[in-house]
């Protein structure tokens, strides 16, 4: 249902239900949250991405309408927003509902050339939290998201690019390499940035904290030095 993989510094967590398309039940979502909860203590990057010819179809809609699975879904994918180390959605195929959400949650998006979004909570007679509607709003603009949420248009990975949900497209090959470039950064300086990009707008105890941090670090030195002596930092994360 679930598989977990390390590469140095990143670590790939694989959605492996491929004969529903790798939708999320109250299981998966459980397991999802509680891995992303582990890599995030080893890992400088988490990759997520789905094992089959599609990232994630959405939600299991044989479980999905209980109180319990949404409530065990917006557990998750909090998780994954605060998690302290940059997490990258690897599309491929493409990302329905629940799916959609679960890349909305992550740091940074990875769409190959023919892959595709969509929230067709409209045609399915449901709908979604305000996170997730101002999340979306907030990536890819007002007119967009209205078109992919009152619309229920799917939305090929060039227009997701330019409308900003894309930041790359590429296989997920590829945002393995990117992965591993971003886990040679500070992971001091990019905890803080990610709590920021995350706000609503107003400075926290804990991120002025993890501001000083940064610049209080050896890491701050270490980049100092690398400059002096014209090599590579070696970022430890202190």
């Amino acid at each position: 249902m679930l598989g977990v993989s390390r590469d140095g510094d990143v670590v790939t967590i694989e959605l492996q239900r491929p004969q529903r398309r790798n939708a999320l039940n109250e299981e998966l979502v459980k397991a999802l949250h509680e891995a992303v909860t582990t890599a995030a203590a080893e890992a400088r990057v988490i990759v997520l991405t789905g094992a089959g010819p599609i990232f994630c179809a959405g939600a299991d809609l044989d479980g999905a309408h209980s109180e319990q699975f949404l409530r065990a879904l917006m557990a998750m994918l909090k998780a994954v927003e605060n998690s302290p180390v940059p997490v990258i959605s690897a599309i491929h195929g493409g990302a329905l509902g629940a799916g959609v959400q679960l890349t909305l949650a992550s740091d940074l998006r990875v769409l190959s050339p023919d892959a595709f979004v969509g929230i067709p909570a409209a045609k399915l007679g449901v709908s979604l939290d305000n996170w997730t509607v101002r999340r979306l709003a907030a990536l890819i603009g007002g007119g967009p998201a209205r078109t992919m949420l009152l619309g229920a248009e799917l939305i090929p990975a060039a227009d997701a690019y330019t409308f900003g949900y894309a930041n790359r497209i590429g296989t997920p090959e590829e945002a393995q390499a990117w992965a591993k470039q971003i886990a040679t950064l500070a992971p001091l300086s990019l905890r803080h940035l990610k709590m920021v990009l995350n706000d609503d707008g107003a400075e926290t105890p804990e991120q002025a904290a993890a501001l000083r941090a940064a610049w209080m670090s050896a890491d701050a030195e270490e980049a100092m030095a690398a400059r002096r002596e014209k090599r590579a930092p070696k970022f430890v994360g202190r």
